[in-house]
């Protein structure tokens, strides 16, 4: 019970915790317990599915459940170890497949990462591109190309390069055309495509809107990069800068390993046993799941996905969402299922179908060792619920429960693989398995600040969409504000 408070004070932030208290009613939600069974494994040596948490969220009775399990121990997974430098790195099955699509795909930009760190106050501009190096020192992935080795992609790892950081001074012009161009430089950077081969996969650009307030443009290639990422790159960011601004390192715990470990690790762990028993789940999970989900649209859906889209942004305000959480810790689910529940709902009655197919992110750090890490760990888990027999809505969330929970049980097979394993009829025309997305961002990020600046983010919208439609939430002091970005091909 005390190591287990401990590792409950340390994921929820609190000082103080009792062994009574609800973890979800104390904040906690799926990706939070992810962190907490990653620990447990760690500290515990024992494996706990996920959904052990939600069973049992009290520290009295995860600790007896613990102890059950101490008796029988599962076969742990083996530990992420570094791999010799000095020879073809794999990739892991995420990046393999984005690798091979990016090959073909007419719109290459279409995996760009981009967003904008607003910074208001005095800058020092010689220490950003000082803090951009210390961050690519610090990250292979950062410094990784791709290249073929008889056929096959591998990553190629460079010494670390000195970053170059264009300056746009924008201080000079009136402000509407000051906001104008700064939103022409955003989007150019936002649709400029990657050379995987030559790299960099990094790329940044700062815009001087006056003497007081500045943008950084970055813009990664998903190859290297995800959501959780760009919080750790913001994170180290901040770090770095206030540390240089002292003249001092910024003392930041060494990374025990790097994504091209990961990605050995993941061929390695990902075989046999492991691999059957995930892939028999969503073999029976997805049997008979319809190919397509049958929207109302605008116009035919064409031939050939062209990824053309759009966003509209929308708020869901404070005293719904407080209501939404209320009704969620009195249904033992998190936020996310209730959001998923009435999403579904929606999909129902626009589609006329009963059986739901959406796909929902899930950021793939299960392991403690990965948590610090730059990198594509994100993975899609496809989630199916059956809305027939007119189920009433406390019934409706015990459903999307047992999937989701059946989901993050089996959430280590990456979408690639469970693709090219079910084989699904292939079209040109739509994403396989699933064709509408739902996200609820909650990846972790520090508050703190930089020394007399503040900073915040913010995504750009590239003008794409990889779905018919992705709906995005997070929650914030408003409540929960979200975009809808829609396939311009198929909406209006």
């Amino acid at each position: 019970e005390d190591l287990l408070a401990s590792i409950w004070q340390q994921v929820l932030g609190l000082e103080r915790v009792g062994i009574d208290d609800d973890f979800f009613e104390l904040g906690g939600h799926s990706l939070l317990a992810t962190q907490v069974v990653s620990r447990v494994r760690g500290v515990l040596q024992v494996e706990l599915p996920l959904r052990v948490l939600f069973e049992y969220p009290t520290i009295a009775r995860l600790a007896e459940r613990i102890q059950a399990a101490q008796t029988q121990p599962e076969l742990a997974s083996c530990p992420i170890e570094h791999v010799r430098r000095g020879q073809p790195l794999v990739l892991s099955l995420a990046q393999q497949r984005l690798w091979f699509l990016s090959q073909y795909e007419s719109d290459r930009s279409v995996y760009n990462l981009p967003s904008a760190v607003h910074l208001k106050g005095p800058l020092r501009v010689d220490l950003l591109s000082r803090v951009l190096e210390r961050i690519v020192e610090r990250h292979e992935s950062l410094r990784t190309t791709f290249d073929a080795v008889e056929g096959e992609p591998v990553q190629v790892i460079h010494p670390p390069p000195s970053v170059d950081l264009p300056l746009e001074d924008l201080s000079g012009l009136e402000a509407e055309q000051r906001a104008h161009e700064a939103q022409r430089w955003a989007t150019e950077e936002a649709r400029q495509p990657f050379d995987l081969v030559c790299g960099p996969l990094l790329r940044a650009r700062l815009l001087r809107l006056s003497t007081e307030e500045h943008l950084l443009l970055l813009t990664m290639h998903h190859i290297v990069s995800d959501g959780w990422s760009m919080g750790t790159l913001l994170d180290e960011l901040k770090a770095w800068y206030r540390s240089l601004c002292r003249g001092e390192e910024a003392g930041l715990p060494a990374l025990p390993v790097q994504y091209a470990d990961y990605a050995v690790w993941q061929r390695k762990w990902l075989q046999g046993e492991v691999l059957e028993r995930q892939l028999a789940y969503w073999r029976e999970r997805l049997a008979g799941a319809p190919a397509l989900l049958e929207l109302p649209t605008d116009r035919p859906r064409p031939a050939l996905q062209s990824y053309r889209g759009a966003w509209h942004r929308f708020v869901i305000p404070r005293a719904l969402a407080e209501a939404l959480k209320t009704l969620s810790r009195e249904e033992g689910v998190t936020l996310f299922m209730t959001l998923l529940a009435g999403f579904q709902i929606l999909l129902h009655r626009y589609s006329g179908q009963t059986d739901i197919v959406v796909g929902s992110p899930i950021a793939g750090r299960n392991r403690s060792e990965i948590e610090h890490l730059i990198g594509f760990f994100v993975n899609t888990l496809v989630l199916r619920t059956d809305l027939s027999g007119h189920p009433s809505c406390r019934e409706l969330l015990g459903r999307v429960r047992e999937t989701a929970l059946g989901a993050y049980t089996h959430q280590d097979l990456p979408f690639e693989k469970l693709v090219e394993e079910l084989n699904p009829q292939r079209s040109l025309s739509h994403a396989p398995l699933f064709q509408v997305m739902l996200v609820l961002e909650n990846t972790p990020s520090s508050h703190e600040q930089m020394p007399g600046l503040e900073i915040w983010a913010e995504e750009i919208h590239s003008g794409t969409s990889k779905f018919d439609l992705l709906i995005s939430l997070a929650e914030t002091t408003e409540g929960l504000t979200g975009t809808v970005e829609y396939n311009t091909d198929l909406f209006d």
